[in-house]
């Protein structure tokens, strides 16, 4: 077994034991729509957020909070939008263009304007058949884009201030992503929240981060009663020659997520991944350790509303029957919880 994986590995096999699968795609959905958790806006992947729903967000945010509170790292809050140039730096379209999401607006005159309501008014009169989009002709783009990933804007901003420190940096940052992949499975959804961890150092920094943080993670998805596993991943890489891109990930052993079934038993969903960047975004931001060498990147990313979603999925749509040791975590003593989970681990 793999030492990265290993002690994570053993506990996810003791969780697996537990678990019970009845659920599909259609039909999860359809009963977090019904009981109000979710609200269905109409478009697969976007959805509304019940109070239950956030709370359940809410206490699972302050759990990771507390998982990270010995890192000392910096706290930063994005919009859900970055500058176009540094997401055109970051050569995020190189691997997943099929996944971005770009934002346009109108900037025309009285006379676009015009051009542009004749085309509407076609456009809205068919009612709620398919409609056409002759009236975006008149949209151009702007100087933003939609957030992929809740660190991508952290890479220019570290940059920005010049070589690390001699133990590099650690940043805690929490945003809301896009991902253009409409899909019935609810926790494919197109706008969704991330929390992440990020580490900027030496290769040896960043590895020892990323071995933590896959140990905390299993501690937290124990705590949380939920079956897992970890396993070795790849990113959807695009086109051709994206397998072989997709392949050279895995043979690194680039990245591992952590899996829990929600939709269905036989594709479980990717909650957690723990991610080894090597020195592309040092590369690309030229970012230097203290030593003048280029730094190397890691980081741990919590899918925040995949993670709520496996709670609704294996516990049920009620939370106050959810079990008392889950309960007790997440509306009780949490620190108390966290704490001896990582005295456990040290």
């Amino acid at each position: 077994m793999n030492t990265v994986t290993e002690h994570a590995a053993i506990a996810a096999a003791d969780a697996q034991q537990a678990s019970t699968y009845n659920a599909s795609d259609v039909t999860l959905r359809a009963r977090l729509i019904e009981a109000g958790i979710l609200i269905d806006t109409g478009e697969d992947g976007l959805y509304g957020r019940s109070q239950v729903f956030e709370d359940v967000i809410d206490r699972l945010n302050h759990a990771i909070t507390l998982l990270g509170a010995d890192q000392e790292a910096e706290v930063l809050r994005f919009p859900p939008a970055m500058r176009r140039h540094d997401f055109e730096d970051s050569e995020y379209l190189k691997s997943f263009p099929d996944l971005a999401g770009t934002i346009h607006s109108f900037q025309g005159n009285d006379r676009g304007h015009h051009r542009l309501l004749e085309a509407l008014e076609k456009t809205v009169s068919v009612g709620e058949e398919e409609r056409t989009d002759e009236w975006m002709d008149q949209q151009k783009p702007t100087r933003l884009v939609l957030t992929p990933a809740a660190c991508y804007p952290i890479y220019p901003t570290i940059a920005k201030r010049g070589a690390l420190a001699e133990d590099g940096a650690t940043v805690d940052v929490f945003a809301y992503c896009f991902r253009h992949e409409p899909s019935i499975d609810p926790g494919r959804m197109q706008m969704f929240r991330m929390r992440e961890y990020v580490r900027l150092g030496s290769p040896q920094q960043v590895m020892d981060f990323r071995q933590k943080w896959i140990e905390r993670g299993s501690l937290l998805v124990n705590l949380l009663g939920l079956p897992f596993e970890i396993d070795l991943a790849n990113d959807p890489f695009f086109g051709r020659g994206g397998k072989i891109v997709a392949d050279s990930q895995r043979a690194q052993q680039l990245k591992f997520e952590l899996l829990i079934p929600v939709a269905t038993p036989d594709r479980p969903t990717a909650c957690l991944s723990f991610n080894y960047h090597m020195e592309h975004f040092g590369e690309i931001w030229k970012i230097a350790q203290a030593n003048g060498e280029l730094a190397h990147t890691a980081c741990v990313g919590f899918g925040m509303e995949r993670t709520t979603l496996a709670l609704f999925r294996h516990h049920g749509l009620d939370v106050k029957a959810w079990p008392a040791e889950v309960r007790d975590f997440l509306w009780g003593d949490t620190h108390s919880r966290i704490s001896a989970g990582l005295e456990a681990l040290s």
